[in-house]
């Protein structure tokens, strides 16, 4: 297996004090709620409670990714306000609905080793184009979150494109793993910091699973590079609304 490289700086973690400043930013600059519209800040109670509690499941044709919640609704406009808008405040209960949706794809018997927690990557001209990664924010959030859970948890960006790809909007399954068939590649090891000791679990991650071909691609990649993925995770799903989709197997039972 190739070293792995030192996480970069972690975010600051979510304590009460940072969800206190949260609450009272929402009084002083009062805001529509970015899920449901409602004018009780950024996020409603209602909305950061639906995130709370949602419950994660197996992804209906990808059975190795989990997902937090399927892409509706206030889960599926509040993804859209982080990514596309840059609310970035979003970040924080988005990536604990990510964690979530990590241990249910581990299962209960995971074992106690650490988590590599892998952001699938957005194309370069994408990320400057948003300002920011927002998957890449997530999984950050995620691991500070299973972190607070006494979990060993960090988040190493891995994976870059090794091509230029389409847009996948408006494309068909098969389109768009046909677009993205070897499109990405595992980071030169030369250019890796510090390895980190052996033994660690990698978990991919990303914000949304629609046919499966960015998962599917990027667990292609790290099993080429000798890191085999047995999991992956997001905050939600629109498979169960892809009737497009063909199930897929297992990412280590592909050649490769």
């Amino acid at each position: 297996m190739p070293p792995i490289p030192a996480p970069p700086r972690r975010p600051p973690t979510r304590g009460p004090f940072a969800h206190t400043l949260t609450g009272l930013l929402d009084v002083l600059l009062p805001a529509p709620c970015a899920g449901c519209g409602a004018d009780l800040g950024q996020l409603c109670p209602g909305c950061r409670h639906l995130l709370a509690t949602a419950r994660p499941a197996p992804a209906t044709a990808l059975s190795w990714a989990h997902a937090a919640a399927p892409y509706e609704g206030p889960v599926r406009r509040l993804l859209l306000a982080h990514k596309e808008r840059g609310v970035l405040r979003l970040a924080g209960p988005l990536g604990e609905a990510l964690a979530r949706a990590v241990r249910s794809a581990l299962g209960p018997y995971a074992g106690p080793a650490p988590l590599l927690l892998v952001p699938v990557p957005s194309a370069r001209a994408t990320v400057r184009a948003r300002g920011h990664d927002p998957t890449l924010r997530l999984a950050g959030a995620a691991a500070a979150a299973l972190r607070r859970e006494g979990l060993d948890a960090r988040t190493v960006p891995l994976l870059r494109h090794a091509r230029p790809v389409a847009d996948q909007a408006g494309l068909s399954a098969a389109e768009r793993h046909r677009n993205l068939d070897g499109a990405l590649t595992v980071r030169p090891l030369g250019r890796l910091r510090r390895p980190a000791p052996d033994g660690h679990r990698p978990v991919l991650v990303d914000d949304l699973v629609t046919t499966g071909a960015s998962l599917t691609e990027a667990a292609r990649a790290l099993s080429a590079a000798g890191l085999p993925i047995t999991s992956a995770a997001t905050v939600a799903t629109a498979l169960s609304h892809q009737g497009r989709s063909r199930p897929r197997s297992r990412p280590d039972a592909q050649p490769g």
